[in-house]
């Protein structure tokens, strides 16, 4: 990981001081400075004196001040003295300042401070929920103050790239309409227009559009959007994308210009790191990874292997698919239980698991089922994974999409301890199915929209082969991690009404859902397409952190309570009325 110094340059000092402590070092000896921050630590110094660290947000500076100040950690000080070299032999390799302190120093205190809750020394742990609850205190620690500032540095990139592109920048509503995007929306009322709401928006799609009928060509916007849904990890109520849209654009535009983006966070976080970007379609992402977000930075590829086993004896492999990998790492008899029933938990019938043994230079595979493989089976099956001695293979038979998605989970959980923390694996994923399925009324569901563009490839099998059809949609996935999606959108009414009728959407229920935006593409709508991706999830990557709440300053636990305010809190009887809005039975605290 970078050092803090990486992402947090000092500005030109004003005010209460005339110096931060990361610029003090030997060529500054002799110099008179001010320098304000937190104590950070006290240490005594012989009778009379005692070394007090100061610390700012760019970094610690050493004082030596008489033992008669009173002084306490996390007192706010600001301390004057003059820059000089430190005694030979007390240098401080770990900090930029390690070779310089402060003496001769007068102190004023600025604000006196009770004894915090937790040490902010990096190397205890700490619970969550003591972090949240004093969450200001948890951002004084290194940590975080890198991550946050890691995550400006990645705004102020973007900004950049999206500016060099011909961009621009433009707000959309936080108070919006309904739109049928698919996550649960926050409602909010209308004080003026009782019984009415708005709605908290999911993202800026729709709007974002009507930017591009407006004749704005090329808009972007580092947006909030909020979505009442579960949380994880990887998903808060609250989150930041960048989100942008550009007319009169393919689709390779699109990936052009968010790469371009991409390239300039990266070099700005990491400027050794050079990164490629290359894309698969979602096909060929499901049959060798069984993920339409693979984590490529490890190996254990699926294989079809159905063809080998067309006329088996084993009933288990009966089935419209097999897929087998070899696994990454070897794997104990107790583990390989496990697997199975970690395969049986995610739906699948079994996981059928063998293990190559060699003998007199031959090889052949040893398992509760191989006595009923044939040895043509066995043999083929070792040439196709070009196993070796001693690997273990394993097998899902069912129809293509559950036997790959289970085979992918079990290679993701064998796979992901291995993969390389440093590596940056960025790809595009493309070529997504316009339709993720039927309903129980046999008519296809939208996997993205109802305005996503089909391939144009694929128009004629809308009728006849609907699950078939290809969108020009795409996301962006880094070390599993799916950043974002987008897609180029249907802007003629020809096309529209055709991805309607195949929906079953009639035209009263697409004027109701969307009538604003279909209206206002009866004005003359250019062709267009967009892109969006989480700011938190790329930040959360490149910090090295597994959860986006590192990376945001007062996130929400995973049951949506907010430990340092008490939200979300009950709201007075009185004030619930000027909204139109009456108070239900409430339980008994």
């Amino acid at each position: 990981m970078q050092p803090l110094d990486n992402y947090a340059a000092a500005p030109e000092p004003a005010g209460l001081r005339t110096a931060y402590a990361s610029s003090l070092n030997e060529t500054r000896i002799g110099e008179v400075v001010q320098v304000c921050g937190w104590v950070n630590r006290i240490r005594e110094h012989g009778e009379h004196l005692v070394f007090v660290d100061v610390r700012d947000f760019t970094g610690i500076v050493q004082c030596v001040v008489p033992r008669s100040e009173n002084l306490h950690p996390e007192w706010v000080v600001q301390i004057t003295g003059t820059v000089a070299e430190r005694p030979e032999g007390t240098d401080n390799a770990q900090l930029s300042t390690g070779r310089i302190e402060l003496r001769d120093p007068s102190v004023r205190v600025l604000a006196e401070a009770e004894p915090i809750p937790f040490s902010l020394d990096e190397r205890v742990e700490l619970d969550e929920a003591t972090r949240l609850r004093y969450r200001y205190i948890d951002l004084r620690r290194t940590r975080m103050q890198r991550n946050l500032r890691l995550r400006s540095v990645v705004n102020a990139a973007i900004r950049r790239s999206m500016e060099e592109q011909g961009f621009a920048e433009i707000e959309t509503p936080l108070l919006w309409t309904p739109t049928p995007e698919g996550a649960r929306e926050f409602l909010v009322p209308s004080r003026t227009q009782p019984q009415n709401f708005y709605v908290l928006p999911q993202s800026p799609q729709i709007a974002k559009q009507l930017l591009m009928v407006a004749g704005f060509d090329r808009y972007y916007q580092i947006a909030r959007c909020l979505r009442d849904e579960d949380l994880r990890a990887d998903r808060q109520f609250e989150f930041t994308q960048l989100d942008l849209e550009a007319s009169f654009v393919t689709q390779s535009d699109i990936l052009d210009f968010v790469s371009h983006a991409i390239r300039a966070v990266v070099q700005a976080v990491r400027p050794e790191t050079t990164i490629e970007i290359d894309t698969i379609t979602w096909r060929d992402a499901m049959n060798r990874y069984g993920s339409d977000k693979p984590d490529r930075r490890f190996g254990a590829q699926l294989h079809d292997v159905t063809a080998i086993f067309s006329d088996t004896n084993v009933r288990a492999l009966t089935a419209p698919s097999v897929q087998a990998m070899v696994a990454p790492s070897p794997l104990s008899r107790a583990r390989l239980d496990e697997l199975v029933d970690r395969a049986k938990g995610l739906g699948a019938k079994g996981l059928l698991w063998l293990r190559v043994e060699e003998t007199d230079g031959r090889l052949s595979l040893n398992s509760p089922v191989s006595k009923f493989l044939s040895d043509t089976e066995q043999q083929q099956l070792i040439a196709a994974l070009a196993a070796k001695a001693n690997d273990v293979i394993l097998m899902v038979a069912d129809d293509w999409e559950k036997a790959v998605t289970i085979l992918g989970q079990i290679r993701l959980g064998l796979g992901k301890p291995l993969a390389d923390q440093e590596i940056l694996d960025f790809f595009w994923v493309i070529d997504f199915p316009l339709f993720e399925g039927l309903d129980e009324f046999g008519t296809p569901i939208s996997a993205h929209h109802p305005f996503t563009m089909p391939n144009e490839d694929d128009f004629a099998r809308l009728d006849t082969d609907p699950l078939s059809v290809r969108s020009q949609s795409y996301d962006l996935v880094l070390n599993g991690w799916e950043l974002g999606s987008g897609s180029i959108r249907i802007h003629t009414s020809s096309i529209q009404s055709k991805i309607f009728e195949v929906l079953g959407i009639d035209e009263e229920t697409a004027q109701s859902r969307f009538g604003f935006l279909l209206d206002a593409f009866k004005y003359g709508a250019p062709p267009h397409g967009g892109f969006a991706f989480g700011i938190d999830r790329l930040s959360a990557l490149l910090a090295g952190e597994e959860n986006i709440r590192e990376l945001i300053a007062f996130p929400k636990t995973q049951s949506g309570s907010d430990l340092m305010t008490g939200a979300p809190k009950r709201i007075a009887t009185d004030a619930l009325a000027q909204l139109g809005l009456q108070p239900t039975a409430r339980a008994k605290d």
